[in-house]
């Protein structure tokens, strides 16, 4: 029998990231008029089991390691990710653009502060929320505004955003299996 004490929690982080830049990289691409909305299809099905569930899986895990921003943002941006879906699966053409704005402002605001809750953190995480925060930013002028224009900005933002979490989900894997310093993060603060 192996001693209870010696169980090692596994790091969600590099899941949850992964969930989140797979999907927030196809969505974005759509956004940055790289395909059109014909392509909505594979985003959901990522957004409901990739994005959506595999986040919240990771959120969960943050529970025992006590970590309440990663329970915060894997459980949150989860939940984004299962409104979307459910919000274009039931919704979408019957809600006018300005309230789709508004929904898209009320994430940005959740992410603005979740982004002040990085300044200890490692510069990548700083970076991603950044990213995030300026892509809900510009996807909320191109819905509420209709300003077409910041939502392809906003799709090339959130391109950015899904690179910067892949390289972090990435060197969080990769700095573990190494037992070092692969890819740097950029030190804590």
């Amino acid at each position: 029998m192996s001693n209870a004490s010696s169980f090692k929690f596994p790091n969600p982080a590099p899941l949850g990231l992964a969930g989140f830049a797979l999907t927030t990289w196809l969505l974005s691409m759509i956004n940055a008029g790289w395909f059109d909305g014909a392509s909505l299809g594979m985003v959901l099905a990522c957004a409901f089991a990739f994005g959506g569930t595999a986040q919240m899986i990771a959120g969960v895990m943050e529970v025992p390691r006590g970590n309440t921003f990663g329970f915060t943002a894997f459980m949150g941006y989860g939940a984004f990710w299962w409104s979307f879906a459910l919000f274009i699966v039931f919704f979408h053409g019957k809600v006018p653009g300005a309230f789709v704005g508004w929904y898209l402002l009320l994430w940005g605001i959740f992410t603005f502060y979740m982004w002040l809750a990085t300044f200890r953190s490692p510069r990548v995480l700083q970076l991603i929320f950044l990213a995030l925060w300026i892509t809900f930013l510009l996807l909320a002028a191109g819905d509420g505004l209709g300003m077409p224009t910041a939502g392809h900005l906003g799709g090339y933002m959130g391109l950015i955003t899904a690179a910067l979490a892949f390289y972090l989900s990435a060197a969080d894997v990769i700095n573990e299996a190494y037992g070092r310093t692969v890819l740097p993060t950029g030190a804590k603060a």
